[in-house]
């Protein structure tokens, strides 16, 4: 990547600190340059999402609403919602694993988020990480351009949103108040090679275009143009009828018989407020674009395709992208009315009405809205009647140049809309760009808060908390003893967590005066505490592993297990990390830090380096008293014995105290050993599904894929499990 000062302050901000991070800039300058070399350096485990569909697919990512299972209400601060949206948030464990090890979330194209879907991510994160701080602790990479696109609000949701956000712009996040970003702007511009053109540019997006500008814009202005045919050229438009007229022009000229597809409607479904053409005529040769995004991700909103099939039970669209034929079947929209009890803070939906139809829209010509995000060699644009911010910045510089770009109508000066909110926001953020001076700080407050975060024992105590609540709900007079022993241990957790506080004192004073986390004092005073600390937790590990109660309610034995495998959970990933930062021979770094901690909680970490555990009760007394000592069984010989006596991998996991990602790990060496059924580990369901699921999309088997495709019930190790046992491809 090339070195700029902007590009390096953003990249050590985002590498070396912990705070969240605005990077903005003109069009073209290189954002989603900076996002693919992040993702390709980056140590950090990070997510990229996106508002629409076609500003994920363009960035890498999933939609905000897809990867958080969000419904598309509005979000109020405080509220909740019906049962029917709490069920979205049930996350499977390995969506849960990926929210708990996560580092760096980074939301594209960020202009488009609105204020209340950015609370409800913080209110998401909160749930499955800190609870105590802004989107749950992790650190936030917001890219975009203010000067484009603003969010899409609709009368009936401002109304509810109103009193909660001055604006509906992202930076009007509760949140984001409190947890407020390092803004950088780039400067140079990689897209558009002609200085005449960035010029013009930049006087559209910062409210300066004065007559010489536009004069020499409209330069470019050919009224009825016509482009030659089977050009690039795509038209953009302020509005959906403008489109319209232009793609109904276009149908007309293509030979062969039209095809008519009326919508269906249940219910009350307003005739404005229909999602698609009620009568959708199209032609075997038609552009369309998808105005949905599939449950099956095999297409976007936003994609564009060519239709290859148009008959009264056959319509199949040629993607642009991929090339690949997509038959189609009618899609679903609901009309769904919002309200909120003021007194319970409950959101309700009440679905009135249902609309079918098939989820494409001719797509010679699309609006400026749906251009965001892309480039074209060459562009027709109608901006004469722009009626939002930015909306005219955005048509013009989807073109790489000026000779690309014909305007179907004169520019005028009120063609160019800037909001007086933006440009407030803007200029307080100029203002207070980071300094050198701000990266130091910066970074010396990342080693602290990762240390915190290392020496940190409140998740520990809340789970030996609620372990001793259940056993003196529950259990009081059958296991007193147990109920003696975990209110100590309650005691010996928060005396430790004092300790660790008065420490935390301490690395701060050492890194205030050397800012660095390799220097040789606090390399050592760390390897010191962690080896304590890591003592001070085997009597805790001790009576866990003796933990047992006997119960007939299933509930509270439901409970029960969930709070000791939870405390089990906590306390390995707690153990194991102090473990490992108190050898001698490891250097305490923050990305060697967020590594580890990950590969604990994936299973993943190398064995060599795991936490020793003893050899399950009983297992020595099978050789038999008399014959020699029995050789020390390997930490995944002991799992499969375990296993072969006939636990469960999650009881395994609580008996030794891993993770069950751990258990698999160790169980799946044996079955591409040959040395046990890939069926005793995998059930025959999800094995079928899988290869199943792999010959009807040959070409598309990575692990990712198939696993987006399958849903939460099938985990990303039994994918790999089988398509290693049954030679599955995995193109990269």
């Amino acid at each position: 990547m090339e070195k700029n000062e902007e590009l390096d302050m953003a990249w050590q901000l985002v590498e070396n600190t912990g705070a969240n991070v605005f990077l903005t800039g003109k069009a073209g300058t290189g954002k989603t340059t900076f996002l693919r070399e992040l993702r390709r350096q980056s140590p950090k485990r990070m997510v990229v999402l996106a508002p629409t569909g076609i500003a994920a697919i363009n960035a890498g990512g999933s939609t905000i609403h897809s990867f958080f299972q969000l419904p598309l209400s509005p979000y109020v601060p405080g509220a909740s919602f019906g049962a029917k949206e709490k069920r979205r948030y049930q996350f499977g464990k390995v969506k849960r694993n990926i929210l708990r090890t996560l580092d760096l979330l980074v939301i594209d194209e960020i202009s488009m988020v609105r204020a209340d879907l950015l609370d409800a991510v913080d209110s998401v994160m909160r749930r499955y990480r800190r609870h105590d701080r802004p989107f749950g602790g992790v650190q936030l990479l917001l890219i975009g351009d203010l000067q484009q696109l603003a969010p899409v609000v609709k009368d009936d949701e401002w109304e509810m949103m109103k009193q909660y956000y001055d604006t509906p712009y992202f930076f009007s996040s509760k949140a984001l108040a409190m947890a407020p970003c390092q803004t950088i702007e780039l400067q140079k511009v990689y897209r558009q090679q002609d200085s005449r053109f960035l010029a013009l540019l930049n006087k559209i997006r910062e409210n300066r275009a004065d007559e010489s500008t536009l004069a020499e814009l409209n330069r470019r202005c050919v009224p009825g143009f016509v482009p030659p045919p089977d050009s690039d050229y795509i038209r953009l438009t302020t509005h959906n009828y403008q489109a319209q007229a232009v793609n109904d022009r276009e149908l007309a000229l293509l030979p062969g018989q039209a095809v008519t597809y009326r919508a269906t409607v249940e219910g009350t479904f307003p005739e404005n407020s229909y999602p698609a053409d009620e009568r959708l005529t199209i032609k075997e040769g038609a552009q369309v674009m998808f105005i949905k995004n599939a449950p099956d991700h095999s297409y976007y909103n936003g994609m564009i395709g060519t239709v290859v099939c148009a008959e009264d039970d056959c319509l199949r669209v040629r993607s642009r992208d991929s090339g690949e034929v997509i038959e189609l079947e009618p899609a679903e929209w609901e009309n769904t009315r919002y309200t909120l009890d003021e007194s319970t803070k409950e959101i309700t939906e009440a679905v009135e009405g249902v609309f079918r139809q098939y989820p494409l829209r001719l797509a010679w010509a699309i609006t400026i809205h749906k251009s965001q995000g892309l480039t074209f060699e060459h562009a027709i644009i109608d901006a004469s009647r722009s009626f939002a911010h930015g909306q005219t910045y955005v048509a013009l510089s989807r073109c790489k140049s000026l000779e690309g770009l014909v305007l179907d109508a004169p520019l005028s000066r009120e063609a160019v809309i800037s909001d007086a909110t933006v440009d407030t926001f803007i200029s307080c953020a100029e203002a207070n760009r980071p300094t050198p001076q701000t990266l130091n700080a910066l970074q010396r407050e990342y080693v602290a808060q990762t240390l915190d975060e290392l020496f940190g024992f409140g998740a520990l105590a809340q789970a030996v908390e609620q372990m001793t609540r259940t056993l003196s709900e529950h259990f009081y007079n059958r296991c007193h003893a147990l109920l003696t022993e975990y209110t100590r241990a309650q005691q010996s957790v928060a005396v430790m967590a004092g300790v660790a506080e008065k420490f935390g004192a301490q690395y701060r004073a050492i890194l205030a005066k050397e800012p660095s986390a390799g220097s040789s004092l606090l390399q050592e005073r760390v390897h010191k505490a962690a080896a304590y600390f890591a003592g001070q937790l085997k009597p805790l590990a001790a009576l866990l592993a003796k933990t047992r109660v006997e119960t007939g309610n299933k509930t509270v034995r439901k409970q029960f297990d969930d709070r000791r495998a939870t405390l089990a959970d906590e306390l390995s990933l707690k153990s194991r990390l102090l473990d490992y930062e108190g050898r001698a021979d490891t250097e305490f770094t923050t990305n060697d830090y967020l590594r580890r901690k990950a590969a604990i909680v994936l299973g993943d970490e190398p064995a060599e380096t795991a936490t020793k555990t003893a050899r399950p009760k009983g297992a020595a007394a099978t050789k038999g008293k008399a014959g020699p000592k029995a050789p020390k069984l390997s930490t995944r010989e002991v799992t499969h014995a375990m296993f072969t006596a006939g636990m469960t991998v999650e009881q395994i996991a609580a008996e030794r105290h891993l993770t069950t990602d751990t258990v698999f790990g160790h169980l799946a060496q044996y079955v591409t050993e040959d040395r046990l059924p890939i069926d005793q580990l995998v059930t025959q369901e999800h094995i079928d599904t899988i290869r199943n699921y792999a010959r009807m999309h040959p070409d598309n088997t990575r692990t990712a894929d198939i696993r987006e495709a399958l849903g939460d019930e099938i985990s990303y190790k039994e994918i790999m499990l089988v398509k290693r046992i049954y030679g599955i491809d995995n193109p990269q």
